[in-house]
């Protein structure tokens, strides 16, 4: 179960769900950043996953009962605007400050997990705040300019194949190597885009499955801060 709650972004309230371990902590965090549907049914379950492996986990709402398309439209001009601080982002440094501050948090253990726009936002976020220990964008764009990910923590992200963004994920790996930062990209063959999302057509059980157990493994060692954990 997820609990709702409200924060305050630049000037407007904005709606999230929060899941918690069992248990006093200080636990890891991560921030939960949704595909273009919004905060959906399968975002609730994967914050709920990320609880049950003992994370304090935030699912933020972006549209925050505003129109869709228009903050889409926001959002995307943005992104092609080379901007690394649009609103989307504004709006999760202010979701860290929230985490960072919960008392069951441990505010140098932080993550970000996105889907298709929140892969997107996740890599632009890596690239512009230094309390993120890991990233794992699936089936995101790449910040514009690519060279932006010099900057970013260690990245785990995961794409389909079939879709646009599986010749972004080749060059982030490419630019990740050169900036020597750490990563683990994989490009699933077969997969489709949003292949993690069991309520869509396009679901892969085995590359999501596997996407999964990569990330936890990530995680383990650079947000945790457990050394090898994620090697195997």
């Amino acid at each position: 179960m997820t609990d709702l709650l409200t924060f305050v972004s630049a000037g407007r309230t904005l709606r999230a769900e929060l899941a918690r371990p069992a248990g006093a902590g200080p636990f890891p965090a991560v921030v939960i950043i949704h595909e273009a549907f919004g905060l959906t049914a399968n975002i609730r379950e994967v914050t709920e996953r990320f609880a049950a492996e003992g994370y304090v986990a935030l699912a933020v709402d972006l549209f925050a009962g505003q129109n869709q398309v228009l903050c889409m439209a926001r959002f995307m001009s943005g992104m092609l605007l080379n901007s690394l601080e649009h609103g989307g982002i504004v709006d999760l440094k202010a979701a860290l400050d929230l985490l960072a501050a919960m008392p069951e948090v441990n505010p140098e253990q932080l993550g970000a997990v996105g889907y298709c726009m929140g892969g997107s936002f996740a890599l632009a976020l890596a690239c512009t705040d230094g309390r993120l220990k890991a990233i794992a964008p699936y089936y995101g764009m790449n910040p514009r300019p690519l060279s932006a990910v010099s900057r970013a923590c260690p990245v785990v992200g995961s794409y389909p194949a079939q879709d646009f963004t599986a010749k972004g994920a080749r060059a982030l790996e490419a630019e990740l190597s050169a900036a020597g930062v750490p990563h683990d990209i994989k490009v699933y063959e077969g997969a489709k885009h949003s292949f993690n999302n069991d309520h869509g057509p396009s679901y892969d059980a085995a590359a999501s499955e596997d996407a999964w157990n990569r990330t936890l493994g990530f995680f383990a060692e650079y947000v945790r801060g457990q050394p090898g954990a994620g090697q195997g």
